[in-house]
């Protein structure tokens, strides 16, 4: 039997939405606008029934017009207080199309939601992000349960608008027997889907897909059906293989050749001469800054901040609604909210001698923006002796490319290096990335390795940067292999303390850092420095030329 195609399967599911588009929420079209997007819709438009509203989100909908509140001409007129419908109120029992979803956020996801469950309408979210993190709220995906390949346009529809409405009359008497229920569940675990929703939405695309077949229950095939269209494109795991041969065990380690001893560590003995090397080219993750700045936003505050930290502000920004308060101190007045604040109160409040209507202070609302606050890159690199050994070129080289990213995001850069007995600030921070890549470039490398004392350089530029009003992000490229003390003492153990010490610090204060392991073979102590401060660890990729060669040999079968 030959498998359903993507334009087979995005047209089956038109028709189980069109059958069910209450129960089943909705779909998500991540597609640019085209003829593949615009096919599907125009499908499921032919399959809905007749008189089924389409109503139109408009990008950044303010919550009085999407929850319905104070109509002020009505209400001016009659001088009493009017309510008018919102448009989720308007779109009860039909359908909500979101163009543009991947810029929803979160507070109005929630509100799509609650709206969903009080009016009973579907939502079509138009998805047309670029990039991986450009996606609409998870909170709101949970709900939708297809996601058609609209790579190319739909297929016809395998059944008309007459068989549709049949199969809608017979949905409520379809059953759902326990061993459909149990075998959707298992599939879910074993795609590693957490969410309790996505099976709820696969038995009833199951039961949908029964009543088009004129079945009074799900067969094996009507949930095979919907577990490829709703639990497919949310699998997160791949199912189990079967167990391979077991390898043989590894040889014997031999002594780190690479990794000299303290007690004979040039480094460490001081007898290790400065040397300066040129950067190396690395093979870093893209977007490595943006992630790591989205990842903390998520998970400081429920916002819906992509590329950088977000605040509310008076003065600038995006409109995000009205609170009461006074217009001063550049803070600007919301007419039409001071209005419909006093509006109510009309009747109560004497006629002013020469208006119509009677506004006084309490009735006073200001605007209220969101707004991008710029952004600080600190970058803390390890100069020491042992870094100079080892990887001190490619550490650099992850600098040059991580400066590109932030010239790309127009974020100011800071650079810190620490060597010998303490920590130096190479550059504060600017936005000449010519003159960090400058103090970069002429950075010798020797000496002890006071990890501690850059965290606290670093520590100190956060403050700064943070008063200023912008977002500190802290890059530490080291080989974790602290052996200098704030007191200035020898020593791992109590260097590795300090530093400890130093990231519960970052940690508290919540600031972004990123540890950048740069040592031949990736250190413990990187991981838990990083995990101390809150932050990510990541290891410097091997990037030498030799083993991408061998890589590539290897895939191709040389």
């Amino acid at each position: 039997m030959t498998p359903p195609t993507p334009r087979e399967d995005a047209a089956l599911a038109a028709c189980l939405l069109a059958v069910d588009p209450r129960g089943l929420g909705g779909a998500v079209l991540r597609a640019r606008p085209g003829v593949e997007r615009d096919r599907w819709l125009s499908l499921l438009q032919s399959l809905l029934p007749s008189g089924t509203a389409l109503r139109r989100l408009p990008p950044g909908v303010a919550d009085d017009a999407l929850l319905g509140g104070l109509d002020l001409t009505a209400t001016l007129a009659s001088g009493r207080p009017v309510q008018r419908a919102g448009l989720l109120e308007a779109s009860a029992d039909g359908v909500l199309v979101m163009p543009m979803a991947e810029r929803l956020t979160r507070p109005t996801a929630a509100r799509l939601n609650a709206g969903q469950e009080r009016h009973g309408y579907a939502m079509l979210a138009l998805d047309e992000g670029l990039e991986e993190d450009e996606a609409p709220p998870p909170a709101l995906l949970d709900r939708l349960a297809f996601c058609p390949d609209l790579s190319e346009p739909p297929a016809p529809a395998p059944h008309d608008a007459a068989a549709i409405a049949a199969a809608r009359a017979r949905l409520p008497g379809v059953d759902s027997p326990e061993p459909i229920i149990e075998a959707i569940l298992a599939t879910a675990m074993a795609a590693g889907i957490l969410s309790l929703r996505a099976p709820a939405l696969a038995l009833r695309a199951a039961r949908a897909a029964a009543a088009l077949g004129g079945r009074d229950a799900p067969s094996a095939e009507d949930a095979t059906l919907a577990v490829r269209l709703v639990l497919g494109p949310r699998a997160t795991v791949l199912p189990e293989l079967p167990p391979e041969q077991e390898a043989p065990p590894p040889p014997p380690e031999e002594p780190d050749a690479e990794r000299p001893d303290d007690a004979t560590d040039p480094a460490q003995r001081g007898q290790m001469e400065d040397v300066v090397q040129e950067a190396r080219e690395v093979p870093l993750p893209a977007q490595l800054l943006a992630s790591l700045a989205a990842a903390t936003l998520r998970l400081r505050a429920p916002s819906s901040g992509r590329t950088g930290a977000e605040r509310i502000s008076l003065k600038r920004g995006r409109p995000v609604g009205s609170r009461p308060g006074e217009p001063r101190n550049g803070a600007r007045i919301a007419l039409l909210d001071t209005l419909r604040a006093a509006a109510p109160w009309q009747r109560l409040r004497p006629a002013p001698p020469r208006a119509r209507v009677a506004v006084r202070r309490e009735d006073f609302r200001i605007r209220r923006f969101r707004e991008h606050s710029e952004s600080t890159a600190i970058f803390v690199v390890d100069a020491s002796g042992s870094a100079a050994l080892h990887r001190l070129a490619e550490a650099k080289g992850a600098v040059e490319m991580l400066l590109a990213e932030c010239y790309a995001r127009r974020d100011r850069v800071g650079v810190i290096a620490f060597r010998g007995a303490a920590a130096e600030t190479l550059l504060a921070p600017t936005h000449s990335l010519v003159r960090a890549k400058r103090a970069l470039a002429g950075l010798p490398g020797g000496g002890a390795s006071p990890l501690a004392s850059g965290l606290d350089a670093a520590l100190a530029m956060a403050r700064l940067e943070k008063r200023a009003g912008r977002t500190p992000l802290i890059v530490t490229l080291t080989d974790g292999r602290a052996n200098m003390a704030r007191d200035g003492s020898s020593g791992r153990a109590a260097a590795e303390a300090d530093a400890l010490a130093v990231a519960k610090l970052l940690r508290a204060e919540g600031h972004s850092v990123l540890i950048v392991d740069t040592a031949p073979r990736p250190q413990p102590f990187a991981t838990t420095l990083a995990a101390e401060a809150g932050g990510r660890a990541l290891v410097l990729p091997q990037a030498r030329a030799e083993v991408l060669a061998g890589a590539v040999r290897q895939v191709m079968g040389a």
